[in-house]
Order: structure tokens, then sequence, then C-alpha cells
């Protein structure tokens, strides 16, 4: 590990304090709802924002005590922050010349880096004529070329478009498989935090409440934030054998788990019912329609009930099951679309 973190920053009514270990090559990404204590931990890794307690080494070096400006970082804003009175070359170059590095050299390094982007033919524009994709690219290269032990990446997709996003997005992953430094990014979208980290860290008041890969934590949410994060119906519940009763509705999973439990499953797992379907299935409860909206291709139902849950259905369902808000209807899912584990 080549940062390691323990960070405390304590404010009237506020207190974040989490602890963060990123390996070389690594990208660590902190996700949470709006106030949970993302961008206050990347400003304190960044010195932006004092610690209250806690530490940072890099490299086995203390940092927490090294002045903003001394510390081997780099960084990519939301805004991006480019200099607007500097064309992209000398952007990119201002790290290197803060660095001690010649004027020659420094725009020698820049023009590398700008070609390395694909924004040669821009070395001379101003941000003002650059567009959001291009600007990012440009804060990007200008973090990078000053050689950075660590680089901190706040929300550095938020201000682009859906169809730039998507390019920026993959042309970003493959700039940050290339840095061996520690990476530590910021975001609200789980499809960025998806693709670009190796490691999901996520923070709710102050506090990590998840983490793991991509894959451990969208399999296996622990909160309801990371449930909606990554599209899943969670409750808590206790466990009794291949049974877990959640707020009077028992449901039959195909996991055998005693005690506190956690039992998730897909809204394109759920069924709706106008009347009772015949039979005994199990995972079967009643419960009200409380809203109706699109959700790409498909339907979303908001279902209130003993349980609330959301349910993904075809355009045609609702209009053959005649579906509308405050309508009592039957949801079911099988056990086999279930997923149970210990809380």
């Amino acid at each position: 590990m080549i940062l390691r973190a323990h960070l405390i920053v304590e404010r009237p009514r506020f207190r974040l304090d989490i602890d963060l270990t990123v390996a070389s090559g690594q990208v660590v990404a902190l996700l949470g709802p709006n106030g949970a204590g993302k961008t206050t931990a990347l400003r304190a890794l960044a010195g932006l924002t004092a610690l209250s307690d806690g530490h940072i080494t890099l490299d086995g070096d203390p940092l927490h005590t090294v002045a903003a400006e001394r510390r081997p970082i780099g960084m990519v804003f939301q805004d991006y922050l480019l200099f607007p009175h500097l064309s992209a070359l000398d952007n990119v170059a201002f790290g290197p010349r803060c660095r001690g590095a010649s004027k020659a050299d420094a725009r020698r390094g820049a023009a590398a880096w700008l070609e390395r982007v694909g924004l040669a033919e821009h070395a001379t524009a101003k941000p003002r004529h650059l567009s959001g994709g291009q600007a990012q690219r440009v804060a990007l290269a200008r973090a990078l070329a000053a050689e950075p032990r660590m680089l901190l990446l706040d929300e550095p997709l938020a201000a682009l478009d859906a169809h730039t996003r998507l390019e920026i997005r993959s042309q970003l992953r493959r700039h940050l498989a290339d840095f061996d430094g520690a990476t530590v990014l910021v975001t609200h979208d789980p499809l960025d935090a998806m693709v670009l980290a190796d490691l999901l860290v996520v923070v709710e008041n102050g506090a990590i409440v998840q983490q793991g890969t991509p894959a451990e934590v969208a399999r296996r949410p622990r909160t309801d934030y990371v449930a909606r994060l990554v599209g899943l119906n969670l409750y808590r519940g206790i466990g009794d054998g291949q049974h877990v009763k959640v707020d009077g509705v028992l449901f039959s999973v195909a996991e055998h788990l005693d005690g506190p439990v956690f039992v998730a499953f897909s809204p394109s797992a759920v069924a709706l019912y106008r009347t009772r379907p015949d039979g005994t299935p199990r995972n079967l409860w009643q419960a009200r329609i409380e809203g109706i909206e699109r959700h790409g291709d498909n339907v979303r139902i908001h279902l209130d009930g003993p349980i609330i849950a959301s349910a993904d259905v075809t355009p045609a369902a609702v209009a053959d099951l005649d579906l509308s808000p405050g309508q009592e209807v039957w949801a079911a899912v099988k056990a086999t679309e279930t997923h149970a584990y210990p809380a």
C-alpha cells in the first residue's frame, strides 16, 4: 500500500472518521449520498482541509504535515478549474514549472501529454474555446504532468453530457490503468465507480459502511443507499433455515441461514398480479401501487405494503394489468431470484 490514511475532520454537527489504504496502481472510489463526507475526505488528502486528528502517509512518508502546494499530488476538480488566461499547453505545463522544470522542458512534457490525451491540435486554445470533454482531458493531463504519486478526482465526469461522458469514461479508464500511483475518485454515479474503480468505499454520515470490489458491493449491499445505488430491493430480516421473516413477509430463499440476514432481489424479479395467484406461490404479499414511472425500456412500479419494493415490468404488462396508482396488487418473487446473506 502506498497510501495509508486515517482521516478525522470535525465540524459542528458533523464528524468524518475513515481509514483508507490504496495500493500502487489501484483506483479507489468513494461513494455516498450528498453530505456523507466524500469531498471532505478528498480535500483532506489534498491538504485543502485540515485534519482534526489522524494521519496520512504516502510511500511511507508523513503527508499530513506537508503544505498542500508541496504534496506530490495531482487533482482534477469537478469544474476542472483550468487557468482561463493560459493555453491548454501552458495549463498542462503549470505543474512541472511549479516543481522547478525549465519553461522549455515543461512545455515539451506538456505537449507530450496533450498528444497522449488526443488534444495536440488544441495546444494553443484557451479553456473558453474547449468543449467539456476537452477541458476534462486537459485537467487530467495537467494533474498527471507533474508526475504525482497520488491522483485525486472529484466528480471528474459530472459536468459532461451523457454522450461525452461515455467516451471520456473509457479514455479515463485507460489513463488510470497506466498510472502507477494511488488514485482516489469521488463520484455519486455508480456506473463511473463500477467502470473506473478497483475498490469501492461507501461513506455515509462520515463513516465507512461498506467496502469491496464493485462485484462484491453490487451483489451484497449492506445499506439502503447502496441497494438503491446498484438497483436492488434490500431488506433486513431474521433467517431460520431457508426462510427469512421480513416485516411480516416470509421469504423462501435458496441459502440456508440463521439469525440476522439481508435479503436482496432485483426489481425485474418481482411479478405483479391483479388477483391472488392460484396455488400456493412462495414469497407473496399484497401491496398498493404508490407510483409508476418510466425506467429505461421498462416501467418501474413503486409498491407500498408490509414492505416497500420496486418492480420493473414492461409497458405491455402495465396495459394488460391496467395498473395505476392506488391499486391493490399481489407481488411475488421466486426463491431462486432472491439473494440472502448474513447481516
